[in-house]
């Protein structure tokens, strides 16, 4: 056999040791108990230690998504629990335990109860958000649920009274850690749940280890959080503590002043929306005036109209105003008609016989009959001459003809 047939190069053992390991069930999700030594936080979030007992060590490792899930801080000479899997570093050939979680030695139990209680109380729907009342915008008062020696009751009261120094706040204060602690705040919520000028309650403390977190826990205080009808905000502990009575309450704030903010708004900013809000209300209820009046007055305008007082009053009115048309009219016709007249009466005088008379002829009447030729005359008849200014009474002594070539035919008479 040649040595390079069965040559391996670094990177290909390296590779194949880790495949090796990965694959071994054994070395998965097994729970590794020792003590940190040589710890270093990394700036990318990342833990980088050696665990060790009394006889061997092996190098560790935690990556920042599971380093975030750490409840306390790790330290040199802290003996804890590790849950990961075994591993190899493929570039420096390095064998390490790879963490997914870390808890204190002795925490163990505690932590599996805490699973326990948290499943079984949401298999009841305690912590269903449809249970989760609403924060009060203005709340009469607050009432406040932890330790009075402590610097969260100090942290609530500043934040509280810089926002609104006008603000009630309502103090009962228990114990929030050792025994006894969990059913002194059960039943300071029942307590305070009972008084109506704290609409609103914060229950909490400063942070500690899960020891010091456990009363709010206990079942007790989540099930007085769950009756009660009050609303209720947690702050318990860090931002990155989480605890049952977190779950329960209505609202969970990272830390007691951010409660405190929660609770209590700005005494400005709120009288600042206030006028911004009335200024609102105000131009709607103008625009909403405006058109009602303008309704209103196309409602009257169309009520007149169909008035009937209003419907005869303005029939007469035109009923008057057609009879002056018609008068007018009439009137006009009378002018017309009179002018007609008048030129027709002109004319008629003119053509008539008094003009006639006037210019000098004479009109010959017999028995009042006009005598327009000599044809049928005799003489010694008598006869009326109409001249302009009276008539004349004579009888015919001559008659004379006109003959149709200019001659005459004479007989005796005179006229």
């Amino acid at each position: 056999m040649k040595y390079d047939e069965i040559a391996l190069s670094v990177s290909q053992l390296n590779e194949y040791v880790r495949r090796s390991l990965a694959s071994d069930p054994m070395l998965q999700s097994i729970v590794l108990t020792g003590e940190i030594s040589n710890f270093k936080a990394h700036v990318s979030g990342h833990l980088y230690f050696t665990l060790k007992d009394e006889g061997a060590a092996i190098a560790c490792v935690m990556f920042r998504q599971s380093a975030m899930t750490v409840r306390f801080r790790p330290e040199n000479g802290m003996s804890v629990r590790l849950l990961g899997s075994v591993g190899m570093y493929t570039k420096t050939g390095a064998y390490q335990f790879y963490a997914d979680r870390m808890e204190q030695a002795g925490m163990g139990e505690l932590y599996l109860k805490f699973e326990a209680l948290k499943e079984r109380l949401m298999g009841e729907g305690l912590f269903d958000s449809s249970l989760k009342k609403p924060l009060p915008l203005l709340p009469r008062g607050v009432g406040i649920i932890t330790s009075s020696t402590g610097a969260v009751l100090h942290d609530i009261c500043t934040v509280s009274w810089r926002r609104n120094p006008g603000m009630p706040l309502y103090l009962c204060p228990v114990k929030v850690q050792g025994e006894g602690a969990a059913q002194e705040i059960a039943a300071a919520i029942r307590r305070m749940d009972k008084l109506p000028e704290a609409e609103v309650l914060i229950v909490g403390r400063g942070g500690g280890s899960m020891e010091d977190l456990w009363p709010f826990n206990e079942e007790c205080v989540a099930r007085a959080i769950a009756a009660c009808k009050t609303p209720v905000v947690s702050a318990v502990g860090h931002e990155t503590d989480y605890t049952i009575a977190d779950f329960v309450a209505d609202v969970r704030a990272a830390t007691p002043s951010a409660a405190a903010e929660l609770c209590v708004q700005q005494r400005e900013a709120l009288l600042q929306a206030v006028h911004q809000q009335t200024e609102r209300m105000g131009q709607h209820i103008r625009g909403v005036i405006g058109q009602m009046e303008m309704r209103l007055s196309e409602s009257v305008l169309r009520l007149e109209r169909l008035n009937p007082a209003r419907r005869l009053e303005n029939d007469a009115l035109r009923l008057n105003a057609l009879k002056i048309r018609l008068q007018n009219a009439v009137r006009h016709q009378l002018v017309q008609k009179e002018h007609r007249l008048s030129q027709a009466v002109l004319r008629l005088r003119a053509a008539g016989p008094e003009e006639t008379l006037r210019r000098g002829y004479a009109l010959l009447l017999r028995d009042k009959h006009l005598i327009r030729s000599v044809e049928g005359v005799e003489i010694g008849q008598e006869m009326d001459i109409r001249l302009a200014d009276g008539t004349l009474g004579v009888r015919v002594e001559r008659i004379e003809r006109e003959e149709s070539h200019g001659g005459q035919n004479q007989e005796n008479g005179v006229l």
